[in-house]
């Protein structure tokens, strides 16, 4: 009977299995190897070329510059998805009447596919025939309409801004999530006991939630540092590679120069570092834990 039984989890979770193994192991493998070769995507044949590429990476300042812009692109974007998603959420905890209908429309940004999101915002920003820039000329606020995503400051800048508008409706949801878990008795005595807004979050909402919250703000900085789609399909990289990340230098390393190998060390370098990253973040959280224990 116990046999069975193993034969049948292991058939439910053989499917799964070669799932993660096709669309995980394998590519993740076979970067690693890719970024000791020469290989090239016009050239069939490659050779082992040991560290070549990793120095040739290292030696481009463009790199170097994409590693920087992924950096602010992250910690800002970061800094303000949990700082509206948690205003937000906090609110919303707060809200007697029409709660669903304010939890529905301010998930919206998030539920919408992104390759609909970038040519909205394209749309919205664009110097000739966007909307934006021609309804500040209609009020008179400036005589010729700013070209937003042609200057690099401002380019930078949009991108931040709409990918927080993107990712801070599921940190609200999550955090939102966390909120029905703290026992309402605390908020009640302390309410009794006149604490403030600020001690009722401090001592008791952020120690229940932190953990939650730590776990998030992981899987945002993975996600927002590997982000790519929002900034190749509304910018590119550019203007002058002021938004090129380093998920953007690793394609056009990839599928511009055909130099899969060099690219290959560019995703292994962008490999360690986020691990390095998520090693820190899980000390932080594993000691919250401890202490809530």
């Amino acid at each position: 009977m116990g046999k069975d039984r193993n034969i049948t989890r292991w058939v439910f979770v053989l499917p799964a299995m070669i799932v993660v193994g096709l669309l995980f192991i394998y590519p993740f493998f076979s970067s690693i190897f890719y970024s000791f070769t020469n290989k090239n995507l016009i050239m069939p044949n490659y050779k082992f070329i040991g560290f070549d590429n990793y120095i040739e990476v290292l030696k481009d300042s463009n790199f170097f510059t994409a590693f920087f812009n992924s950096l602010k692109w992250t910690i800002i974007s970061l800094f303000g998805q949990v700082i509206v998603g948690f205003i937000l959420a906090l609110s919303l905890h707060r809200v007697k009447r029409f709660k669903k209908l304010y939890r529905t429309l301010l998930i919206v940004p998030w539920a919408f596919p992104t390759i609909v999101i970038a040519f909205s915002w394209q749309w919205i920003l664009n110097g000739v025939y966007g909307y934006l820039p021609n309804m500040i000329v209609k009020l008179g606020l400036m005589d010729i309409a700013p070209s937003f995503l042609a200057d690099s400051t401002w380019a930078f800048i949009c991108l931040v801004f709409i990918n927080v508008w993107f990712g801070a409706p599921m940190i609200m949801i999550n955090v939102l999530s966390a909120l029905q878990t703290v026992p309402q008795e605390q908020f009640e005595a302390a309410e009794i006991d006149g604490a403030s807004s600020w001690q009722v979050f401090r001592f008791i909402t952020f120690p229940h939630i932190k953990v939650v919250v730590g776990l998030l703000v992981v899987l945002r900085t993975v996600w927002i540092f590997n982000n790519f789609d929002i900034i190749y399909l509304i910018t590119g990289g550019g203007p002058s590679n002021a938004t090129m990340t380093l998920p953007i230098y690793a394609y056009n390393l990839g599928w511009g120069t055909k130099l899969l190998g060099r690219a290959s060390a560019v995703t292994v370098l962008l490999f360690i570092f986020l691990l390095m990253v998520c090693f820190v973040y899980f000390k932080v959280i594993s000691k919250w834990e401890k202490e809530g224990n």
